[in-house]
């Protein structure tokens, strides 16, 4: 059931792969490298687009189950520090930000509006993407998907960056690409918009956000429908 709608948002909580950037060519080839060291034939870009946004211990859970044996029970937290490490020191292009998002970021807090981020991309590796592409100082507030002991679909992931940028969950408004955002924003009372070139897994329309937008810079038109 769509939320209420809001006068005016006081926080714009993003998600960040097939959100705010392309990531999946980066994550798709420090993934290859990580897979081949471990005997592993390589994954296509098309399949690395539906194993985003559970978080890089899903991530490397879905890419063995692809390429033959899946992990033990918890092998995904023994691998994870090696591949991260090596995620980490892949630069991140700003080529890779989606057409309009520095621009309509920047007119959104020009016009008073506090921005953060909720990602189930691990905090550090999150926080090194950010800087890459010129979008470290951007959020007030950033919770990847080891900051807390909960993530998305989780309502307190969001709610938890809400009230860092010292809004209430139902005057803030998440902005994501896939069920998990969507999730997150309904289990938190907020209201969603997703973006219709991301990661979704599934028909955009599907997701139950209350709207979709094909162009980040439709955003500011967005947000003033959901008045």
């Amino acid at each position: 059931m769509p939320q209420p709608p809001v006068t005016r948002p006081g926080a714009v909580i993003f998600d960040l792969d097939g959100t705010l950037i392309d990531s999946a060519p980066d994550i798709g080839a420090a993934l290859n490298r990580f897979l081949l060291r471990h005997g592993r034939p390589p994954v296509t870009d098309a399949q690395v687009r539906t194993m985003i946004g559970d978080g890089a211990g899903n991530l490397l859970r879905y890419a063995f189950a692809a390429t033959g044996a899946p992990l033990e029970p918890g092998g995904e937290a023994r691998l994870l520090p090696d591949f991260l490490d090596d995620y980490e020191a892949q630069p991140a292009d700003p080529r890779t930000l989606y057409p309009g998002v520095p621009e309509t970021l920047e007119a959104l807090a020009a016009a008073g509006i506090a921005l953060g981020l909720c990602t189930n991309k691990p905090e550090r590796v999150t926080r090194v993407v950010l800087d890459q592409v010129g979008l470290a100082t951007r959020f007030a507030a950033v919770a990847g998907g080891d900051t807390l002991a909960f993530r998305k679909p989780d309502g307190r992931h969001l709610a938890w960056v809400a009230e860092r940028l010292g809004a209430a969950p139902g005057t803030s408004v998440m902005v994501g690409d896939n069920a998990n955002d969507v999730g997150a924003a309904r289990a938190a009372g907020m209201p969603v918009i997703a973006v219709s070139y991301g990661y979704p897994r599934m028909p955009v329309a599907e997701l139950g956000a209350d709207l979709v937008i094909d162009r980040f810079a439709d955003l500011p038109g967005a947000l003033a429908r959901l008045r």
